[in-house]
């Protein structure tokens, strides 16, 4: 059989959610919604932790990080997605396929990391606060948000040049809504049982060990709340701790389904359904659940629009 990509000028054709949903139209402009919302809320979320030195702190730092790779993340997919159903041209040629999954991988990895880094601070701030400053210092924090960065980069490099030196002579569609390592492993036609052994196991280090970082900071951070005298104390430190948990479930879960669950537990249309989830959905959402909440962040926007239209909230 013909190795139909083995020059750069071959591409691929994404048969993404759009192409096999029964209301295309309106899938496609709840995705647009979502895309928008995504953009604002992340955008507001990091113009206020840049321009408000009251956040300049070790938590805002790397919420705002956070912000950055859910904007990169999902403009990295929902775009094109949109403009292809838009102008019925699903093709991607072979480099941008390539683009598309190694920032992808950039960027997923480091949202997993960095979510880890996020839960230690908070385990600093409520078990550990008289020394705070020195184990969450703003070098310190600048060094964790540099790691996450800068491993995720060299894993996705490696696992992105990898995956495209195989030849793939079996179909050109990628039943998926962008390119992602397993569905491009199923056009391969060489035998990718060693590798796809290594992406899984790659997937549980990168998905597992952070969430089980999070997990027992959580654990010692339920402990402190427990035995604290104030109540108002135990309500802020629980308040601030569900935020994070609701991001790093809804994160989690559609990560650990792609990567971590055997391939023959879920099928291309699960994994259509959950890559819109943690690619577009997840991104739209964090901010919201972060910030809406957060008195500091609301009364930082206020001071930054110069407007009185949000409401005064002291849960944070």
């Amino acid at each position: 059989m013909e190795l139909w990509n083995s020059t750069l000028g071959s591409g691929f054709i994404l048969v993404g959610i759009l192409d096999d949903s029964g209301s295309p139209e309106l899938l496609c402009a709840t995705i647009t919604a979502l895309y928008m919302l995504a953009l604002t809320s992340n955008g507001l979320l990091l113009l206020v932790i840049t321009m408000d030195a009251r956040l300049h702190v070790p938590m805002y730092l790397l919420l705002g990080q956070l912000s950055l790779m859910d904007l990169l993340l999902t403009s990295v997919i929902t775009p094109k997605a949109v403009i292809d159903f838009l102008l019925k041209d699903n093709t991607i040629s072979f480099g941008g396929c390539a683009l598309q999954m190694f920032l992808e991988l950039v960027l997923g990895s480091a949202e997993d990391l960095l979510l880890a880094f996020m839960a230690y601070d908070r385990y600093v701030a409520i078990c550990q606060p008289l020394n705070y400053t020195i184990l969450m210092s703003h070098t310190v924090c600048w060094l964790l948000i540099a790691t996450s960065w800068i491993l995720a980069s060299l894993t996705a490099l490696i696992f992105t040049t990898y995956t495209m030196q195989y030849p793939f002579c079996k179909s050109r569609q990628i039943r998926h809504l962008f390119c992602e390592i397993p569905p491009l492993l199923k056009l391969a036609c060489a035998d990718t049982s060693t590798y796809e052994l290594m992406v899984y196991l790659t997937g549980v280090s990168v998905l597992i060990l952070p969430l089980a970082v999070i997990l027992a900071s959580y654990v010692r951070i339920l402990y402190s709340v427990l035995h604290m005298p104030s109540n108002e104390g135990r309500k802020k430190a629980l308040v601030t701790c569900s935020s994070h948990l609701t991001v790093v479930g809804m994160w989690y879960g559609g990560a650990s389904f792609m990567y971590v669950l055997p391939s023959q537990f879920h099928n291309p249309k699960q994994d259509n359904v959950l890559s819109v989830f943690y690619t577009i959905v997840t991104p739209a959402l964090n901010p919201l659940i972060y910030s809406l909440r957060n008195k500091e962040v609301t009364g930082a926007l206020r001071r930054i629009l110069g407007k009185r239209l949000l409401p005064t909230q002291s849960t944070f």
